[in-house]
């Protein structure tokens, strides 16, 4: 049969192939959660800083700025609200900003925070050969560990890019469990063609992510820019549905966008009512993937 490159053209193999490369396999949701908790917390902060802009061989001074308040500002705000509530967050760190600021990665984990897996410089896997991208991801681990002194355990792709062969890779690394998947609310096994990889996604979701309601391109003609009212109003539902489901709570966030004086009550008042529940882990991801893995 001739190869087209229309998928309404494909045959079933093809297209079911494609679906079925990485698939959820079984949910992990515990009966209960460590002491009792109704509901597991995962706060993580996506610390891009000035890869943002260098991915794409940019230099503009301007947008490597913005990237820079984040280590000079974003960070402090958001260690501020996470020391005053002492609450556990991880930090996925692209291996260029670590060695950018690695006193700043250094602090994360002798605060007993978890530091992830992020990238090298932020690049998109799904455009890179299965090669570079191995060696890049696998590089990135030697960094994170040779500055931070602990490696890491968990990997959340740059902008959540995931390519054919980046679960293939996160398996051979022997990493536990990956953060850039969307299948489920809760935990749940990947599969790599059909086969339990061993791996635990911990699922995140764009409407949990502060950057696309934030986030905006002064070339671009999108101004994506939405009232932190209501973006806390989204925040506070997802929580409210998983405290009320008894599963997982899981928030991204990004120093240079949610570290700002109009923007940063978004993240404590998130941390506020969680806290007045009085029956919720504030936890790693690694560490509640540790436990759903334990306890299902």
């Amino acid at each position: 049969m001739t190869k087209s490159d229309n998928p309404w053209e494909w045959p079933e193999e093809t297209w079911r192939g494609k679906v079925d490369r990485v698939r959820a396999g079984q949910t992990l949701k515990p009966t209960a959660w460590p002491n009792g908790a109704r509901c597991a917390v995962a706060v993580s902060f996506d610390v891009d800083h000035e890869t943002n802009e260098l991915r794409d061989g940019g230099e503009s001074i301007s947008a490597m700025s913005r990237g820079q308040y984040g280590n000079r500002q974003g960070i402090p705000r958001v260690m501020d609200v996470i020391r005053r509530h002492d609450i556990k967050a991880s930090f996925y760190v692209p291996a260029v900003v670590a060695q950018l600021y690695p006193d700043e990665t250094r602090m994360f984990v002798a605060e007993g925070h978890e530091v992830g897996i992020h990238g090298w410089i932020h690049e998109r896997n799904s455009v890179l050969p299965a090669d570079v991208e191995r060696d890049l991801q696998m590089r990135s681990a030697d960094m994170l560990e040779k500055i931070s002194g602990k490696r890491p355990v968990g990997i959340r792709t740059p902008s959540w890019d995931f390519s054919q062969s980046t679960l293939e890779i996160t398996r051979d690394m022997g990493l536990i469990y990956d953060s850039s998947l969307m299948g489920d609310v809760d935990c749940y096994h990947l599969l790599l063609d059909g086969v339990d990889t061993g791996v635990i996604e911990l699922p995140v979701e764009w409407i949990r992510d502060d950057a696309v309601y934030f986030n905006m391109n002064r070339f671009s003609a999108l101004r994506p820019y939405t009232p932190p009212e209501a973006v806390f109003d989204v925040f506070r539902r997802e929580f409210e549905a998983a405290y009320d489901e008894g599963g997982l709570f899981q928030l991204t966030m990004h120093p240079h966008v949610t570290g700002y004086r109009s923007r940063i009550w978004i993240f404590e008042d998130i941390v506020r009512l969680a806290k007045d529940k009085g029956d919720v882990w504030f936890a790693t991801h690694a560490e509640i993937v540790e436990w759903v893995k334990a306890n299902t």
